[in-house]
């Protein structure tokens, strides 16, 4: 076990090195690098941004997985490694964070983005922080609600702006519980004036307009020239005795009212194996 710790903390040394081979001190336990050209611990964000991604490539076929087949066992498996993920990252190193070595090696051929680690570990805590929320209800308790929807809906959210837009939300968050405000934003983003950012144009803003209702026309279309699904018979509709009602059976798959308000009742049954 030591020897594989020992192998596993030299590989992410080594791919921690960037092409530029900069002289710096470097520690175990650290959040980010201190860089002579710099002033706050910085962060390659081509690095945070690849990880976030395939974080939220995970994370979406674990929520679809159980949203569609009901099997929250990938799910569970998914929370698990999410935490420790960011466990790592904020009490010990991202260097020696597994996706963010995945990540650091994927983009090893790109220039690195420097950005501030500062508000990079306080967006992460909120990472923690769902993830950490996320076990104590579907791995501890295997609780089934729309609270783990809400909560794992957030986490791909936040990943998914990271990743995708290059936007940290909980670093925009940062800004409104500290004094000093984030430094070395993803391109230049903390530097840029709002008033000189541009807007969408009318033109721009109806093309868009006229592309949403395009797609759902479309849409309409196709739902209504598809077949519609062979009704699946009930036992006594087929010819077959109806199974005893087991009381106990009925109470557990009774379905509660906010699964019903929500018009989630077929989907609590299938997530909760009754039929």
């Amino acid at each position: 076990m030591i020897s594989i710790i020992c192998i596993w903390l030299a590989l992410a040394n080594n791919l921690g090195h960037d092409s530029t081979k900069v002289v710096m001190t470097r520690k175990i336990f650290q959040f980010g690098e201190m860089r002579p050209e710099y002033q706050i611990p910085v962060l390659n964000e081509r690095a945070v941004r690849a990880a976030a991604g395939m974080l939220f490539f995970l994370g979406m076929v674990s929520f679809m997985n159980a949203w569609l087949t009901g099997n929250f066992q990938p799910t569970r498996v998914f929370v698990v490694a999410f935490l420790i993920e960011f466990t790592i990252r904020i009490f010990v190193n991202p260097r020696f964070a597994p996706i963010m070595i995945l990540a650091q090696w994927f983009v090893r051929w790109q220039q690195p983005e420097w950005t501030g680690a500062p508000q990079k570990r306080f967006a992460w805590a909120i990472g923690f922080v769902l993830a950490a929320t996320m076990l104590y209800l579907v791995v501890l308790n295997q609780v089934v609600g729309p609270v783990n929807l809400l909560v794992c809906a957030t986490c791909l959210i936040l990943l998914f702006f990271e990743t995708a837009f290059g936007i940290c939300i909980g670093c925009r968050i940062y800004n409104a519980f500290n004094k000093e405000k984030a430094q070395l934003c993803p391109g230049n983003a903390c530097e840029v004036p709002a008033a000189s950012v541009p807007s969408a144009s009318l033109a721009q803003a109806a093309i868009v307009g006229a592309f949403g209702i395009a797609v759902a026309g479309i849409a309409q279309l196709t739902y209504h020239a598809t077949p519609a699904r062979a009704v699946v018979l009930a036992p006594a509709a087929a010819g077959l005795p109806a199974a005893p009602a087991d009381p106990a059976e009925a109470e557990r798959c009774r379905v509660p009212d906010f699964a019903k308000a929500m018009g989630h009742e077929e989907k609590w049954k299938l997530h909760n194996n009754c039929r």
